[in-house]
């Protein structure tokens, strides 16, 4: 039970497999069954690894085995469904170790070059539901608390690991940003070094402060929930449109409490609300044009030591139209210059107008224990 809070909490608990390949599964809640006793086989890591462009001083990792990993389109079954190669049994929510990774913990050695290096990391898979269908929209109340509480565990776990030094949970929505499977999951790369976006945020935050000015976070979110760029707000957390959006309907979910820097730090009242929050989200992109959505989703958390860093949640869908995607073309693509062809205000109000239904938050935040 978190400081400045009496809520109870309902205890998930993790079940921690090893599949006949060597991949770990972790499954969250009952256990209804054994890990798979024989399994698809994983990529060809042989060719796995980061180069290094000294134009830009950034890495690029390489993984060419990811070109054979499932698709929606070329497979009959849905390898995520209880019963599919990934998990043979069914299952309230579950994380496994990627078969076709960006990133692994023990990658192959690579070419004496200073500019390859090993690709070191982690690529997880996030099962949501056992569901097929569906997404964060449709999840229920128990179901999202239940994701919520799986990423606060494998946030930690990955975190705690000295050779990470940044941890993204994600989630890839629709075939308009690449996602070849439609079952509700996400996914979460831990990395041995800082990308590049995540190093100039680090650099602005540092700033802001050195400068005097405080928190650069704070500062954000008081901005946000006074403009009219919010869509709507909690007590715990402010959504809105970005000031300086780059995506047409992009939305950000920004906490209000410094020192909520990462998912470890949520009180179970501040866990309760953001999963609520991330339904409310959905239900709005699924009724801005009729259908589902696609988006991109990512979990912003603090790197160490950054102290002024508040947990964000962004919400990047590519549509500008019903019909029209965003597409980064030369000028984005060559420069990092985004071009942004809506008004974030207005953006903002026609989100924020959507009618979405009453949604009924989990009365009791979920928290993992080991077994």
């Amino acid at each position: 039970m978190s400081e400045g809070t009496d809520e109870p909490t309902r205890l998930l608990e993790r079940h921690d497999l090893v599949t006949t390949g060597g991949r770990y599964l972790l499954v969250y809640g009952d256990l209804r069954g054994r890990a798979p006793t024989e399994e698809d086989p994983a990529a060809d890591p042989s060719r796995l690894h980061k180069r290094y462009d000294r134009l830009t001083a950034a890495w690029v990792a390489v993984s060419p085995a990811r070109n054979v990993r499932p698709h929606a389109s070329l497979d009959a079954r849905c390898p995520l469904c209880p019963g599919g190669p990934e998990l043979p049994f069914s299952y309230e929510a579950a994380v496994f170790e990627n078969r076709f990774p960006a990133l692994r913990a023990e990658p192959p050695e690579v070419v004496d070059d200073p500019r390859v290096a090993r690709s070191v990391g982690r690529c997880e898979v996030v099962l949501y539901t056992e569901h097929h269908g569906g997404s964060i929209a449709t999840l229920t109340p128990v179901e999202m608390a239940n994701v919520v509480a799986v990423w606060q565990d494998r946030s930690a776990e990955l975190w705690s690991d000295p050779r990470h030094r940044f941890v993204m949970i994600f989630e890839n929505r629709g075939d308009a940003v690449g996602a070849t499977l439609s079952h509700p999951h996400g996914q979460i790369y831990a990395f041995d070094h800082l990308p590049p976006f995540i190093v100039a945020r680090a650099a602005a935050t540092a700033a802001h402060r050195e400068r005097g000015d405080g928190c650069l976070g704070c500062v954000v979110v008081a901005e946000d929930a006074t403009s009219d760029r919010t869509v709507f707000q909690d007590p715990s957390f402010v959504v809105g449109v970005p000031f300086a959006a780059r995506w047409p309907y992009e939305v950000h979910v920004r906490a209000r409490r410094h020192g909520l820097r990462r998912l470890t730090d949520l009180r179970p009242t501040e866990q309760r609300e953001l999963a609520a929050v991330l339904r409310r989200i959905v239900l709005r992109y699924d009724g801005l044009y009729g259908f589902e959505l696609p988006y991109m989703m990512v979990v912003l958390e603090a790197p160490a030591d950054e102290p002024d860093w508040h947990l964000a949640i962004e919400f990047y869908p590519p549509h500008r139209t019903e019909r029209l995607t965003k597409v980064r073309a030369s000028v984005e693509t060559a420069t990092g210059l985004f071009i942004n062809d809506t008004l974030p205000e207005l953006s903002a109000a026609r989100l924020a107008g959507i009618q979405v239904p009453a949604l009924e938050p989990e009365s009791r935040p979920a928290r993992v224990v080991h077994r």
